[in-house]
């Protein structure tokens, strides 16, 4: 019997773990290329995140960062442009990529910064104020009210 691994599916996620948009992300063709470039997910703070993605070769020209409902996407173009250049080998590539990150509906991008060849992208966590947790008092039980009749 073979068992259910959802660490891939946990890997493309920032801010929950709805299983039903996992499954259907992880199920679309594009997900074939998803090791290249290099990222990591990290959490930053108690409702805070960052996205730090390897794109050594690319410069921030070459960088496109753009959300639709809630979908984070991260292009990038290649310009390469070897001219007379010979490689004996090449092992930096810097071919075109897209890499898709499925955001929750409470997740906001506050910034990105280009760095040393890592792009960052910071994330926020903003709880709407009706669903934040509140506390509700508990009015005492009162002399019941007085009714008076008209003389």
């Amino acid at each position: 019997m073979r068992s259910l691994d959802l660490t891939p599916l946990l890997r493309s996620s920032v801010g929950f773990e709805n299983l039903n948009r996992l499954v259907d992300f992880a199920t679309r063709p594009d997900i074939a290329d998803s090791a290249y470039p290099p990222y990591n997910i990290e959490k930053t703070g108690e409702d805070a995140y960052r996205i730090t993605m390897a794109v050594a070769g690319f410069s921030q020209d070459d960088l496109d960062i753009v959300v639709k409902e809630n979908t984070l996407t991260i292009r990038a173009k290649s310009n390469e442009e070897d001219g007379d250049r010979t490689f004996l080998h090449r092992g930096i590539a810097k071919r075109a990529f897209e890499r898709r990150f499925q955001l929750a509906d409470t997740i906001r991008i506050v910034g990105a910064n280009f760095e040393n060849g890592l792009l960052n992208v910071e994330l926020v966590r903003e709880v709407p104020e009706h669903k934040k947790e509140r506390r509700i008092e508990i009015s005492g039980a009162s002399a019941a009210p007085t009714i008076e009749a008209a003389a």
